[in-house]
């Protein structure tokens, strides 16, 4: 089947309204229909896709979780995604023409009503993205009713076929020349009708209720990494497949380290001295270790010096990134009579080899002067 964005396979916007979607849709199914295309696999593949695609895209609910997920949304079983068959032309005005005749998006062919998927959004500090962290969470979700079991049904008794569909979830009309099929409005697609409901949750099989989780946070993880826990999601109607809980990441702003996947940027102020004559300092690393950090002599603001090893460790993998320190000289502002005259006396036998750059500079501005004053 395609992997082809949905938007894409029906050749429209991502901010199209529905009447474009059903446009577009009516549009490219009559082209590639099977029974217009017999014995061509690639119009039969297609008409699935864009099928695929429409039936995903007419529902605001899986609108909403592709546009946030994409096609992993649908992924095992997810939002009751899946391959959507065909046998005739009556699919298409089934799809076309279903809210029209039936006033209502109804199931396919599936009585399964699996449970929505749930977001969670959790804060970190960049401390915990390098180590890693177990989280405690609370959620408020539905779960399984306990006194049915999440059948529906008064415990002692139980649901039965519909006898309007047969079980199908689906009855067929004919409109005109055609037969189309529209949700079964006795059991509202569900293919069971409940005789005695629980009284706990009222025949949904489910109830609200807050749960508790604990989530291991992996090393490496970056803003808006992703983790999924199947089956963590609400619990699915009348004991339908939970959906899933997706947890995004998001590191806090560290004091000291900017990141950039998993290199580590720190700007490092050092004394005029130390930038002139070398020396070494002393940077904490995430990893709790002190890196002693060489300084050359001369070094200049702006200079990085690179540690390799000492970056944020790679997610699900070996090894780590660098640290990046940025050199900044920082000049003195208060200064003793002594430390004025060292300095006094310094300046007295500068030759301007010390400070090849701005030596450079003021020679450029001088030779610019002279030709404008010429």
């Amino acid at each position: 089947m395609y992997d082809t964005d949905y938007y894409e396979l029906l050749q429209v916007d991502r901010t199209a309204d529905e009447k474009t979607i059903k446009s577009a849709y009516r549009r490219l199914a009559m082209e590639c229909h099977p029974d217009r295309n017999p014995g061509c696999a690639e119009s039969e593949n297609r008409f699935k896709a864009i099928s695929q695609a429409y039936d995903c895209l007419k529902d605001p609910q899986k609108r909403a979780a592709y546009d946030r997920f994409g096609h992993a949304a649908f992924q095992n079983g997810g939002m009751n995604g899946g391959a959507q068959d065909f046998g005739s032309f009556s699919d298409i005005f089934e799809n076309i023409f279903g809210e029209f005749m039936h006033g209502s998006q109804g199931a396919r062919r599936s009585n399964v009503l699996r449970g929505s998927d749930l977001r969670y959004d959790l804060e970190i500090s960049l401390e915990d993205a390098y180590h890693g962290k177990q989280v405690d969470l609370s959620i408020d979700t539905t779960g399984v009713c306990e006194p049915c079991g999440g059948s529906g049904a008064k415990p002692g008794t139980g649901a039965r076929r519909c006898s309007m569909c047969d079980g199908r979830g689906q009855v067929r009309a004919s409109q005109g020349f055609f037969v189309v099929e529209r949700v079964c409005p006795t059991c509202r697609g569900a293919g069971e009708v409940i005789a005695d409901p629980c009284s706990h949750c009222h025949g949904e099989g489910r109830v609200e209720k807050r749960k508790s989780l604990q989530v291991r946070v992996p090393a490496g993880v970056d803003e808006g990494t992703r983790i999924r826990l199947s089956g963590e999601g609400e619990a699915g109607a009348r004991g339908g497949p939970a959906g899933d809980l997706y947890i995004f990441i998001h590191v806090s702003r560290h004091a000291l380290f900017k990141r950039e996947g998993t290199t580590l940027f720190a700007r490092c102020p050092v004394s005029f001295t130390t930038a002139a004559l070398g020396g070494v300092i002393e940077v904490p690393g995430l990893d709790r270790e002190m890196h002693s950090i060489k300084i050359p002599a001369g070094i200049q603001s702006g200079k990085q010096i690179r540690q390799r090893g000492a970056g944020m460790p790679v997610l699900n993998g070996r090894g780590h990134g660098d640290m990046v320190i940025e050199i900044e000289v920082e000049t003195p502002t208060k200064l003793t009579a002594r430390q004025k005259e060292l300095l006094e006396e310094f300046r007295q036998t500068e030759t301007g080899e010390e400070c090849p750059a701005s030596s450079s500079f003021f020679k450029k501005l001088k030779n610019v002067w002279d030709e404008l004053t010429e």
